[in-house]
């Protein structure tokens, strides 16, 4: 062993060997050279003496670098868009905003084919769902005021819809003290005045009904003086006026003729009957079914004829 150790440079030679032999080894040369899985060096011992430091885009700082990159490049995207793909773009959203407008509106007109059998109580008032209806017909019952009850002043309103839904139905309280209920007429009595709303409160909210809409009354100029408004005379149809009616009924065509005898004539039924008194709910009612009998062909001439605005 010695002679074959001399002759190969003797033992120091044999351990320099050896030395540089390791430095040269995978263990210490990591940073040079990555080992591969299938080498025998993952089955070495010597492994568990050393770290091996991950590439610093395995860190936890990588991930905000990764996001920061993710950002610019869909920056980088969007500046990229051509002008004809941004045109489509808008025009999407605006065809979504469309379809979302008459979605709404489809879903407000939804709301006047829905029966309110909740609210078809004549005694239990209350102010129904934002009113979405283009038609409405109105009718007050008036109390008198002041000495001899020469005035009036509104003490109860009820509006329908198109469809003869109760819209609004409340008693009102006047702001001056009653002097005669005229019961005979009007059906208020005084234990409907407890509850009743004030004048300035009922008012703001049936106005708020009638904004915009075609509003049908029967001598519908009583009902918008107890209510201190006027309405807009192309949106106001008065069922007293109307010469088709009239010619429909058999009624000569100048005159004006009462509600009660133009629902009893068209309609076949009586109103107004008995001796509680006249139901504003009940008017309002066959004022609309009248104005419904004839509203295609007048409302056809209403809009030949010139505006008397």
């Amino acid at each position: 062993v010695n002679a074959f150790a001399d002759s190969h440079g003797g033992s120091n030679s044999w351990e320099r060997n050896k030395n540089t032999a390791n430095l040269e080894s995978p263990v210490h040369n990591l940073g040079k050279r990555r080992p591969s899985k299938n080498s025998d060096f993952f089955g070495s011992s010597e492994l568990s003496c050393h770290t091996y430091q991950p590439k610093p885009s395995l860190t936890s700082n990588s991930r905000q670098c990764s996001e920061e990159q993710k950002h610019h490049f869909q920056s980088q995207l969007t500046q990229s868009v051509p002008r004809e793909a941004k045109m489509v773009q808008g025009m999407a959203q605006s065809n979504l905003s469309s379809v979302s407008s008459s979605n709404a509106k489809a879903h407000s007109q939804s709301l006047a084919t829905t029966p309110k059998v909740s609210l078809l109580s004549e005694y239990e008032n209350g102010l129904c769902t934002p009113c979405s209806y283009k038609t409405v017909a109105i009718d007050c019952e008036m109390v008198g005021t002041g000495p001899g009850a020469r005035h009036s002043e509104l003490a109860r309103c009820s509006i329908v819809s198109h469809q003869g839904d109760v819209v609004y139905d409340k008693y009102i309280q006047p702001p001056n003290p009653i002097t005669d209920f005229r019961t005979r007429w009007s059906g208020i009595r005084k234990h409907h005045m407890k509850n009743a709303t004030p004048f300035k409160m009922a008012q703001k909210e049936i106005l708020k009904i009638l904004a915009g809409k075609v509003v049908v009354g029967h001598a519908i100029h009583n009902d918008f003086k107890a209510l201190c408004y006027f309405h807009p005379k192309s949106l106001t149809r008065d069922t007293s006026q109307i010469p088709l009616l009239n010619r429909k009924a058999g009624f000569p065509e100048n005159i004006s003729v009462s509600l009660k005898r133009l629902t009893k004539q068209l309609l076949s039924r009586d109103i107004q009957a008995g001796q509680k008194g006249h139901s504003s709910v009940e008017d309002a009612k066959a004022t609309m079914e009248l104005y419904c009998l004839i509203e295609a062909e007048w409302e056809r001439e209403l809009a030949l004829a010139p505006s008397k605005d």
